[in-house]
């Protein structure tokens, strides 16, 4: 009996360890037209080894046939898959999917499909998408229908399409009833010249699946005649011949769409009061120099392409010495969400345009020079990345008044601050007892990377004692006082922008002992002293003159009252020679004494 309730354990607990696979759910087929129809279901992937049979009805259930996978066999994915011939629509099939491991099977429930309903067909291909001469904003997509898609049924389409340059996709839909190889659609409502992107899918009415996207295809609208241009110019110097050089310039007017390739740019220029001296220029850049009296000249250019012209844009060229209206009062640019807006204020006046001109400060190159018109508004607002940080630019507006340009305001503007690359160049000056002048000269402009917002002194003597001093940025020398005498400085400026200072060379120098006004006084005393000595001695000399002069101008006996000047003729000449020969004979005996 022992034995018999071991057994009867080991069992129960053999049935109570059984782990049977998880039941199929979520069948889901699709029938891949004249290639399979492929079932899936879930879970996807199962713990141990199992195999699957997914047994099929078909022929509106008179025929039957199943097939076999394994989730090791497949890949961990759950599905499974019949093949043409044996799969053609019309036709209702039955789906069972068994899953079964080493402790037994289960069954699906038993799922029904119309084949009609779930057919997706190969896409369709695009082979030409192009313009229709003579109409406008539109292309022509022409594509072959799919070869595997039911010839029975009516397919819908949806092309999808986008700019070239956008990755907003937009769409339409239609059908096709007609079964013919090609087949053609007419794309409407695009832009002038402008090159699209193109895709196409279709479907069986009766269908839910669509197929995939076709392989995309580029197409471009019909050219129109060019929109306007926006004219500007740049006046040269007046020469001695009271001739002058003059760039004008020009692009397409700001906000127009671009309606073809343009061919070419023809400039007409002419004195206002003699239209014979008309001059006729054509380029394919936009820009041209032009040598213009000291007269005032009308200048008019056009663009145009394989379609046809834009309309004329003109400009007065001002004479040399005439005047020029002001109206521009004040301007002010800040920056806000990665924009640089420049605004202004003006007088009333009648102002038709604006033209906003940019340069860098440090780049006088033509490249470098931009401009843009602004109508019907007192600001203008560009992307701040059109800037370089770290860069100073002129920024100019000139009002225009009809044919007329007046006085520009212009301003300087960093859309974005750094801290100097180097700090001033400092020296001292005027060294005293307890004052010293501090001068430096202002950082290049291609070192500032910003506005120079002040300067700070530091100084500090020799046993570590410091001192700050702050400045505008106006000031470029400044007197620093309360020195101790003796004593050696050390100075160090630094200039700082928004973002930061940079600091300059560190200098010495060293205060005076004694300052000049206590020399001159230390003079003064002894100036004072000598004076008044000599005061006293010509007092001394009033009240004893001869003992004065005895003291300062000694007697000097007269050579012509000396024995010397009695001689005469041979008698001097003797008595030089008894001098000269007691002089020998001296020598004499002392050479013989020797």
């Amino acid at each position: 009996m022992r034995a018999l309730a071991l057994w009867m354990l080991l069992l129960l607990c053999k049935f109570g360890l059984a782990a049977l696979p998880v039941k199929p759910e979520n069948i889901s087929c699709i029938f891949y037209y004249k290639k399979n129809l492929t079932c899936t279901w879930s879970p996807e992937k199962e713990a141990g080894y199992t195999w699957y049979r997914v047994n099929r009805t078909y022929r509106y259930g008179d025929a039957s046939d199943y097939c076999m996978t394994s989730n090791f066999m497949s890949g961990n994915h759950a599905s499974c898959s019949f093949f043409y011939p044996n799969v053609t629509n019309p036709d209702d099939n039955t789906i069972e999917v068994e899953a079964q491991n080493a402790d037994g099977i289960i069954k699906s429930d038993v799922t029904h499909w119309n084949l009609d309903n779930i057919v997706k067909t190969e896409p369709p291909m695009i082979y030409r998408v192009k313009p229709v001469w003579g109409i406008k904003r539109m292309v022509q997509v022409t594509w072959k229908r799919p070869v595997l898609a039911p010839v029975s049924s009516t397919l819908q389409y949806t092309l999808r399409f986008r700019k070239v340059n956008s990755d907003q996709w937009m769409e339409v839909n239609f059908t096709r009833e007609d079964t013919n190889e090609n087949q053609t659609y007419n794309l409407t409502g695009l832009q002038d010249f402008t090159e699209y992107v193109l895709a196409l899918r279709c479907a069986p009415e009766e269908s839910r699946f669509w197929s995939d996207w076709s392989q995309e295809e580029m197409g471009t609208t019909e050219e129109q005649a060019p929109c306007g241009l926006d004219l500007w110019r740049v006046l040269g110097p007046a020469e001695a011949n009271g001739r002058r050089t003059v760039l004008l310039l020009w692009k397409e007017a700001k906000g127009a769409p671009v309606l073809g390739k343009t061919l070419g740019y023809n400039i007409r220029y002419f004195p206002e009061n003699n239209t014979n001296l008309t001059e006729i220029m054509n380029t394919t850049n936009q820009q041209l120099e032009v040598h213009l009296g000291s007269d005032s000249y009308s200048v008019s250019v056009i663009s145009y392409n394989s379609v046809g012209k834009s309309p004329e844009a003109t400009m007065r060229i001002p004479a040399i010495r005439e005047e020029s209206f002001q109206c521009i009062e004040a301007m002010q640019a800040h920056l806000t969400q990665g924009l640089l807006v420049v605004e202004w204020q003006s007088c009333p006046l009648e102002v038709d345009t604006w033209m906003v001109e940019w340069l860098p400060d440090l780049n006088s190159e033509r490249s470098a020079f931009s401009w843009e018109s602004v109508s019907q508004a007192r600001n203008w607002t560009v992307q701040q990345d059109k800037f370089k940080p770290f860069w100073c630019y002129n920024i100019s507006v000139y009002p225009i008044s009809r044919d007329r340009v007046g006085e520009p305001y212009s301003i300087q503007i960093y859309v974005k601050e750094g801290i100097p690359s180097a700090g001033p160049v400092t020296r001292a000056e005027n060294i005293g007892v307890k004052t010293v002048t501090i001068a430096w000269e202002e950082i290049p402009k291609s070192q500032r990377n910003g506005f120079i917002s002040n300067y700070t002194i530091f100084y500090q003597t020799e046993d570590g004692e410091e001192f700050s001093k702050t400045v505008n940025s106006s000031v470029l020398r400044y007197d620093v006082g309360s020195l101790r005498r003796n004593t050696a400085y050390s100075v160090q400026l630094m200039a700082s922008t928004s973002a930061g200072g940079a600091n300059g060379t560190r200098i010495n120098f060293k205060s005076l002992s004694i300052s000049a006004v206590e020399m001159s006084l230390i003079i003064s005393l002894v100036g004072g002293t000598l004076l008044v000595l000599v005061i006293l001695m010509m007092a001394y000399s009033l009240k004893n003159p001869n003992k004065l002069k005895h003291q300062c101008w000694p007697d000097i006996p007269n050579p012509a009252e000396s024995s010397i000047a009695m001689w005469r003729g041979n008698d001097f000449k003797n008595h030089i020679s008894i001098e000269k020969s007691e002089n020998e004979d001296a020598d004499s005996s002392f050479l013989c004494l020797g």
